[in-house]
């Protein structure tokens, strides 16, 4: 098979959110909160068992109320945010206004970064002629992440939940990024780290190949394969 376009899940497969004791300390320093250190690790601890930074962990409890948004929380934008918030507010925080400010944090390019060798493969894509898009299940508009981080000339197109009130797996996602790269998906592989939602490429037949998410620091070269994977049959 000749791959001519691959798709790119973007959280935990291109980029990964920062930590969540980076994601508070921006907002408490931005917003001229100031915490004791043992209020700021609690915080920082019951944040991310709450599973409210978007990108990072899962909730460890999911509360019952929240169950329904949580299903469908990629479909838009407001249900994003309503999820998003919702779970942040299970923790007490000193000023209620941070709630809506942690949301704002992690949509800046700030709050992200590449892995490694993100900029490696896309370049290399590029250069031998594939089309590249990206392919998520999100409720904001990821574009301006790309572009700060210097990457967005090599996306040639931004397939994303929230436009498309459409979640992984859904097929319809999948399809609708062939159809923007101008190929077929018997053409095209899709790279991500969720085997099911990024695996429902795979029923349009599109080739999958799956990465780990992991911290930044911890994965420097797992998407090196891609560049292989997409050299076969040229």
């Amino acid at each position: 098979m000749t791959i001519k376009g691959v798709l790119f899940d973007f959280s935990g497969t291109l980029f990964r959110v920062e930590p969540v004791h980076d994601w508070l300390s921006g907002v408490l320093d931005a917003s001229g909160t100031t915490l004791p250190d043992a209020e700021f690790t609690r915080c920082a601890r019951e944040l991310e068992e709450a599973g409210a930074l978007p990108g990072g962990a899962d909730p460890l409890r999911l509360p019952d109320h929240l169950a329904g948004l949580w299903a469908v929380r990629d479909r838009s934008a407001k249900l994003h945010r309503e999820t998003y918030t919702g779970l942040a507010r299970q923790v007490e925080l000193p000023d209620p206004r941070l709630y809506d400010l942690l949301y704002d944090r992690h949509k800046t390019p700030a709050a992200w970064r590449p892995y490694p060798d993100t900029k490696q493969v896309l370049g290399g894509l590029r250069q031998r002629g594939i089309k590249i898009g990206v392919v998520s299940n999100i409720g904001w508009d990821l574009r301006p992440v790309f572009r700060a981080h210097g990457l967005d000339d090599f996306v040639d197109a931004y397939v994303l939940s929230f436009e498309h009130k459409a979640q992984k797996p859904d097929e319809r996602l999948f399809r609708a990024a062939c159809e923007e790269l101008g190929h077929d998906p018997g053409e095209v592989l899709m790279v991500g780290d969720d085997r099911r939602a990024d695996g429902g490429a795979a029923a349009l037949g599109c080739a999958v190949h799956f990465v780990d998410h992991l911290p930044v620091d911890e994965r420097p070269e797992a998407l090196l394969p891609v560049l292989a994977l997409a050299g076969e049959g040229r």
